[in-house]
């Protein structure tokens, strides 16, 4: 065989493998327990200050986590889950979103019923697995996706304008993290940052009069940063208990 087929060989060689590599998932080894009263989805009292909405996100295909949770850092992150009981457990696992913070035995992930059942092969090997409780898993950060969804402002019902704001936000998109976040009044776009007040519920004491730009600074997994404006702002009117749409999505 010629050299110059040799080494075209050995070039197509090394494509393949850094495609392959490139796509592959790293994998952690840890365990996951699930809430045992819970509901058979998530807790509408998580860490997150999510709401109902931290229980039903994702079908109910939710956990609580412990060091992931990162100050609250974490909430909004999805995970793929999968347990390693070869006699119970699917190789599909499940995704879940991060909703809660806590720990239990070791355990990285404290998932809903309704995750932790999807983690297995049958129904029939959902309720063996339900009545282990705790059991080895490996999982891995991937991508959020909500189809037909942009990122959503909840104002929480604590809020009282003009004197106190505090919001959460919804469908976090990406495999980014929402490290910081802007409030800026609109008519001569100044902004002041805000303070993260318990997992991802943000707040302001004296908000700007007028209606309110939330600008948002995504983190991703290689070290870069990206701010991005949303492209609807908060009514002056804004209320608790109220929801509006940024009008943006992230590319996945």
């Amino acid at each position: 065989m010629a050299s110059s087929q040799i080494l075209e060989i050995f070039s197509t060689f090394l494509i393949f493998m850094q495609i392959y590599f490139g796509n592959a998932q790293s994998f952690i080894q840890s365990r996951a327990a699930y809430y045992p009263n819970s509901e058979e989805k998530g807790t509408e009292s998580g860490a997150c200050g999510f709401g109902t909405f931290g229980a039903t996100i994702n079908g109910g295909d939710v956990s609580a986590a412990s060091d992931l949770y990162r100050d609250g850092l974490g909430c909004g992150a999805c995970y793929m889950v999968r347990c390693t009981n070869s006699n119970y457990c699917s190789e599909n696992g499940v995704n879940v979103v991060i909703t809660d913070h806590g720990a239990s035995a070791n355990t990285d992930f404290i998932l809903s019923q309704r995750a932790f059942s999807h983690m297995a092969q049958t129904k029939d090997a959902a309720t063996s697995l339900l009545s282990l409780g705790n059991v080895g898993i490996e999982y891995t950060r991937i991508s959020c996706s909500y189809p037909n969804k942009n990122i959503t402002f909840k104002i929480d019902e604590s809020s009282d304008n003009p004197y106190y704001l505090a919001f959460v936000i919804w469908y976090q998109q990406g495999k980014t993290d929402i490290s910081a976040v802007q409030l800026c009044e609109t008519q001569n776009f100044v902004c002041k940052l805000l303070d993260r007040t318990r997992g991802a519920v943000w707040t302001s004491s004296s908000p700007p009069k007028g209606e309110l730009q939330i600008r948002m600074l995504l983190s991703f997994d290689d070290g870069d940063e990206k701010w991005i404006i949303p492209v609807n702002n908060i009514p002056e009117n804004w209320k608790g208990g109220e929801i509006y749409d940024s009008g943006i999505q992230v590319d996945q």
